[in-house]
Parts: structure tokens; sequence; C-alpha cells
């Protein structure tokens, strides 16, 4: 089988070799269908890292997502946090993330500081 690639230029390009890439993502190891959906991964790939731009999540968006993927109460983000009221607030918007909670997220939950000291609206 001989594939016909090329670097990715366009979005109807871009549909096109992701409908491609279905057909043979499974391929068995050693095919030339697995080389092919190889370098149609790479050729996906740069394609994406040129034009989608993915926005950075919301600051309390990715604390509960990361909370969610631990299975993490607010119990369990209170040991880290402390002060278990003051978790409620920020996960409510009632109350900014402080510097000292930024850390610990960072650290404990592996969340980007510069994700988490991103500016977020407070409901009223």
């Amino acid at each position: 089988m001989k594939t016909n690639l090329k670097v990715i230029e366009t979005k109807k390009e871009y549909e096109v070799a992701l409908k491609k890439f279905q057909t043979v993502f499974h391929a068995k190891a050693g095919t030339e269908a697995e080389r092919e959906a190889k370098l149609l991964a790479l050729l996906i790939e740069d394609y994406e890292n040129k034009h989608i731009q993915i926005p950075e999540p919301d600051p309390i968006e990715a604390i509960k997502f990361m909370m969610e993927q631990s299975d993490m109460s607010l119990t369990d983000l209170a040991e880290i946090l402390g002060n278990k009221g003051n978790i409620s607030k920020v996960l409510n918007r009632k109350r900014k993330l402080s510097l000292e909670m930024i850390r610990k997220l960072s650290s404990y939950l592996h969340i980007p500081a510069d994700v988490l000291i991103k500016d977020y609206s407070l409901t009223t």
C-alpha cells in the first residue's frame, strides 16, 4: 500500500486526514497501515499545533476537573489546603484563590501555576 501523505495545510485536508486516520487507527503492528497511522498522527498533530487554539482552562474549572480525575472530595482538598469553608467559597466563586492555595494546588493536583493565577470573576 502506497500512501500519498503530505503536510496538512487546509481545514479540508485536516478533515480528510482525520477520517483516514479513523480507518487505520487500529492497524496491526508492523503493517503498512500502522506506519500510515503513525505518520497521519504526526501530520494531524502538526496541523493542530499550528492552527487550533485551545483556550486555557478557567482556574476553578481546572481545580474541579483535577479533583474529579483524582476522585478527590472537598474533605480531601481541605486536608491539603485547610479550612473547608474557604475552599467551598473558592469553588463556588465567592472568594479568590490565595497565593498559598495556588502553590499547594499546583503541587498536589499538578495544575500549572500559570493556569491557577489567571483572573476569574466572582459571583455576587
